[in-house]
C-alpha cells in the first residue's frame, strides 16, 4: 500500500545535475511527475509546492533558490548515480546558503541493486545476450568516493547479469569507453555492448554511440524502480525529519 504525504509533511526537492539536452530536461520533468504520482502530490514551480526540482549546474533554479521559497521542512533527494563533488560539496553548500532551518538530505540514488536491475533490462533490450562483452560506462569523476561508487555499481550489474563487466568513463577519468571497447575486441570478444550508467539522454550518452560497440543500452531514465527508489529515500528522511522536529 502506498502512503501519501499528509498536509504539513516535508516538501521534496529533487536535485539533478542539469543538461542542455532537451531530451534530458524532459526526462527529469517526467521523473519528477512520476515521483509526484507515487507520493500522491503535485509537482510545480510554485512556492511551497510539495515537489520541486532544482539543478546544481547548467540550469536553474538552484537548490538554494528552491529552499528559500519553502516555508516548511524539506527533504532534498540528490538524483545522482554516484556521490562525488556535487553531492558532497554543492548540495550541502546550497542548503547552507539557503538559510533554511529544517532540511534533510538523503543519500544519492546510486549505487543500488535496483539500478543494476534496470541496467540489465536496458542491456537486453539493446540486444545483449549472455556471452557478449559488457562495458559499464559512467560519466566519471575526479572524486575518489564517486569512483568507489562506480566500482560498487559495476559489481552489482555483474552480479545481476552473471557476467563480468569492464568499467570505462565518458568524460572524466580513464580508461575511456572507446579504449575499453577496442581492448575487448582485441582480446577476442565477438560482440561488445555498452551499459549506460547515466540517468538521462544528453551529450555523454550520445558519445557512447560513437564508441564502436555493437549496441548501446538506453540510459536508466524514468523507470518504476527509480521512482520507487526516490520515493523511499524521501519517506525515510521525512519520517526522521518530522520525528526530530517533534522532540
Amino acid at each position: 500500500m502506498v502512503s501519501t504525504p499528509r498536509p504539513g509533511d516535508p516538501a521534496l526537492v529533487l536535485v539533478a545535475h542539469g543538461t542542455r539536452s532537451a531530451r534530458g530536461v524532459e526526462m527529469i520533468a517526467a521523473l519528477a511527475e512520476a515521483v509526484a504520482v507515487e507520493l500522491g502530490v503535485a509537482v510545480s514551480a510554485a512556492p511551497n509546492a510539495a515537489l520541486r526540482t532544482a539543478f546544481v549546474d547548467v540550469l536553474g533554479p538552484s537548490p538554494s533558490e528552491v529552499l528559500r521559497d519553502l516555508d516548511g521542512p524539506a527533504v532534498v533527494v540528490p538524483a545522482f548515480l554516484a556521490s562525488g563533488y556535487h553531492v558532497y560539496q554543492d548540495v550541502p553548500r546550497e542548503v547552507a546558503e539557503s538559510g533554511h532551518p529544517a532540511v534533510a538530505v538523503t543519500a544519492a540514488m546510486g549505487p543500488d541493486p535496483v539500478l543494476a536491475a534496470i541496467m540489465a533490462v536496458r542491456l537486453r533490450a539493446a540486444g545483449w545476450r549472455p556471452g557478449d562483452a559488457v562495458v559499464f560506462a559512467a560519466a566519471g569523476s575526479s572524486d575518489s568516493r564517486a569512483r568507489h561508487d562506480v566500482r560498487r555499481a559495476a559489481g552489482m550489474l555483474a552480479e545481476e547479469l552473471g557476467a563480468p563487466v569492464r568499467i570505462a568513463y565518458v568524460a572524466t577519468g580513464t580508461p575511456r569507453v572507446p579504449e575499453v571497447v577496442a581492448s575487448l575486441r582485441e582480446s577476442g570478444a565477438e560482440r561488445v555492448f555498452i551499459a549506460s550508467y547515466l540517468l538521462a539522454h544528453g551529450l555523454f550518452h550520445q558519445r557512447l554511440h560513437d564508441a564502436g560497440a555493437d549496441g548501446v543500452a538506453e540510459p536508466i531514465g524514468v523507470h518504476p524502480g527509480v521512482v520507487r527508489l526516490i520515493a523511499q529515500r524521501y519517506r525515510s528522511a521525512a519520517r526522521e525529519l518530522v520525528g526530530a522536529r517533534a522532540r
